[in-house]
């Protein structure tokens, strides 16, 4: 059955069975009879044939659509096992966070490169969410469970974030001892919205909507801010370990903590070329190492 779609295509394609004959190699006579077959078998014409060419019907071209997917999952699935069997090359196209790639991604990418040098990377280190179906990106690493019904996302760990300021702002302003304090300070955002903070002990959540001069899309950039004391911001412990070793940095509301973000490879299919499929699986496994550590 899937010799013949693969013979269906290659005739819609070529819109002539004489045509489709010399691109598969065989007679002429051997594609009309399948293709009949084929007919028979799914009990309806796919074909409107006249002496010149041959056209889909409607049902053709709806079963061409389902049967061109079929094949190229076929095909990937296919170059998949043989790459298994030899060592993976080429390029992956991959999109990533701006702050996550420079504090997480950037020794995993580097040794898994050392891993398998024949594999290149072309990276595009954006804030923005990339479109893993419609760009010319292979893999995505996202913060979030996609909206999208037609994007596969595999979890890779979760990242946990806390509260972070100078001790030169806390002494201006007053430490906070309770999450509804932050009301009277100066916040600095990743986006417009409430802060969520989950207490350790079990007390439950607290939603503030907290205030601050600056919204940014780059926790480096609000890391700087906080450096030169201008306010509250949130992040993860090991974009500051250097500042709070060095006391620049000090935690704020140690009891509380924000909800844990998941992190995501999101891909366009499920049956990825062997590259892209070691790369992701590698990272699920050495991700939540790094995070942790």
């Amino acid at each position: 059955m899937l010799k013949n779609m693969q013979l269906f295509v290659e005739v819609a394609k070529a819109k002539s069975f004489r045509r489709a004959a010399d691109v598969l190699g065989m007679p002429n006579s051997t594609v009309s009879r399948r293709i009949s077959k084929l007919e028979r078998d799914v009990g309806l014409r796919l074909f409107n044939r006249t002496t010149r060419q041959v056209d889909l019907t409607d049902v053709g071209r709806a079963y061409f659509d389902s049967c061109e997917r079929i094949i190229n999952e076929a095909q990937t699935a296919h170059q998949a096992l043989i790459d298994m069997h030899s060592k993976p090359s080429g390029v992956i196209r991959m999109s990533i966070p701006v702050d996550f790639s420079i504090v997480f991604l950037g020794k995993l990418l580097t040794d898994f490169a050392a891993k398998y040098p024949q594999i290149r990377f072309e990276l595009d280190i954006t804030p923005a969410s990339s479109d893993v179906v419609g760009d010319e990106v292979d893999v995505s690493i996202r913060m979030r469970e996609p909206k999208e019904q037609n994007v596969i996302a595999k979890r890779l760990a979760t990242l946990h974030s806390e509260l972070y300021a100078s001790p030169a702002y806390l002494k201006s302003r007053g430490v906070p001892r309770v999450p509804q304090d932050l009301l009277n300070h100066e916040c600095l955002k990743m986006r417009d919205s409430p802060w969520i903070l989950s207490n350790a002990n079990g007390a439950g959540d607290e939603t503030v909507a907290v205030t601050g001069q600056f919204v940014a899309n780059n926790l480096g950039y609000l890391r700087t801010l906080g450096l030169l004391d201008l306010g509250i911001f949130m992040t993860t412990r090991k974009m500051v370990q250097s500042d709070l070793d060095a006391q620049t940095l000090v935690r704020v509301l140690p009891d509380w903590t924000m909800p844990e973000v998941t992190i995501y490879a999101l891909t366009g299919t499920r049956l990825l070329p062997s590259k892209v499929r070691m790369l992701v699986d590698y990272l699920a496994k050495h991700l939540p190492i790094a995070i942790s550590g």
